[in-house]
């Protein structure tokens, strides 16, 4: 049986009889699939196709009460989404992974306090099944209110001050850091700075915190610069760390726009890259391609930080504890070290 113009819709009973199962057993499976045997579920998969059957996510939605919808939780300002291609890459991921399950993405855009209320009392509201936490900053108090809304949620990073309240999947940023330093001391470098990113950001802090371990007792803290993961703010630290430390002969910026502003400070500067300074960023994000010359950095593995976030969420919405997964990153060579 088949749905054509004019003809009345299918319902959950062509679906049973054309399956040879029980009307219950399609309501079973149409639910999530428990207590219903692989060859019957087969069966009404099969049926389903077969007579073009659609499922009422209304009905649904109150049978199960669930939305079929997770919120992509982005605490930015708006213009960030459109200029960081990390943010891009993981929402593309995340609606990937989701499509696979049926689920929609709902994108929620909170850059500002009253825009992150609005956004707790949409969650709350039980708009949502779950939440997918982006770019939240230490001190904010949206972490507190998502812990305490008991809604499913899972961080892209850690969630300071929540490592043990929520579920996050995170790179290995200080490895990472670590093995970018080691990489510029191998090439005999030995003025290495660093910009880093906001210490309320769980990156600033562990960037920061592989910067110092590598270097250990040849740590210098006058080579340290913060940013706020801009290009303008990399170019700013750049200029600066010039004028007061011209012998500088590297540096690692915590994430690759960063670095591409670290590379236009050092070109007004008539600095030559690699040959005067060898420049290290964090992200292998598009831009990393694009600057002049192509940059050496860090590869996050945003397509699997998507995956695995959608996983975890998905799991937590259906009754399971919590979890956490760190993820490995990958040093990519180009043209500025």
């Amino acid at each position: 049986m088949t749905s054509t113009p004019g003809r009345q819709r299918p319902t959950i009973n062509d679906v049973a009889d054309q399956a040879g199962v029980s009307r219950g057993t399609v309501s079973r499976v149409l639910n999530g699939g428990r207590w219903v045997s692989p060859d019957a579920k087969a069966a009404v998969d099969a049926a389903i196709k077969k007579t073009g059957y659609r499922v009422n996510p209304h009905a649904r939605s109150l049978a199960t009460n669930r939305t079929g919808s997770v919120a992509f939780l982005l605490t930015e300002d708006h213009q960030q989404l459109f200029e960081d291609p990390n943010f891009s890459a993981l929402l593309k991921g995340t609606a990937a992974a989701l499509a696979d399950s049926d689920m929609s993405l709902v994108l929620i855009m909170a850059g500002s306090a009253a825009e992150q209320k609005r956004a707790v009392a949409y969650i709350e509201a039980g708009h949502v099944d779950g939440v997918l936490l982006v770019s939240a900053h230490s001190g904010q108090r949206l972490l507190a209110d998502i812990v305490g809304s008991g809604v499913p949620a899972i961080a892209c990073g850690i969630p300071l001050g929540y490592q043990r309240r929520m579920g996050y999947v995170a790179a290995d940023d200080e490895e990472g850091a670590r093995e970018m330093v080691a990489h510029l001391r191998s090439l005999g470098r030995r003025r290495i700075a660093t910009i880093a990113g906001p210490l309320d950001t769980p990156g600033g802090i562990t960037r920061l915190d592989g910067y110092r371990v590598e270097l250990g007792d040849e740590l210098d803290e006058s080579l340290i610069r913060h940013g706020d993961y801009s290009r303008a703010s990399g170019e700013a630290a750049m200029a600066d760390l010039l004028a007061a430390s011209p012998d500088v002969d590297a540096v690692f910026a915590a994430n690759d726009r960063m670095a591409a502003g670290a590379l236009d400070a050092l070109a007004a500067a008539g600095r030559r890259v690699p040959d005067d300074v060898a420049v290290g960023g964090f992200d292998d994000s598009s831009i990393a391609a694009e600057t002049e010359p192509p940059l050496t950095t860090m590869r996050q593995p945003f397509d699997r930080i998507s995956s695995e976030m959608v996983r975890l969420l998905l799991q937590l919405i259906d009754g399971q504890k919590p979890a956490a997964m760190t993820l490995p990153t990958e040093l990519v060579r180009r043209a500025t070290t």
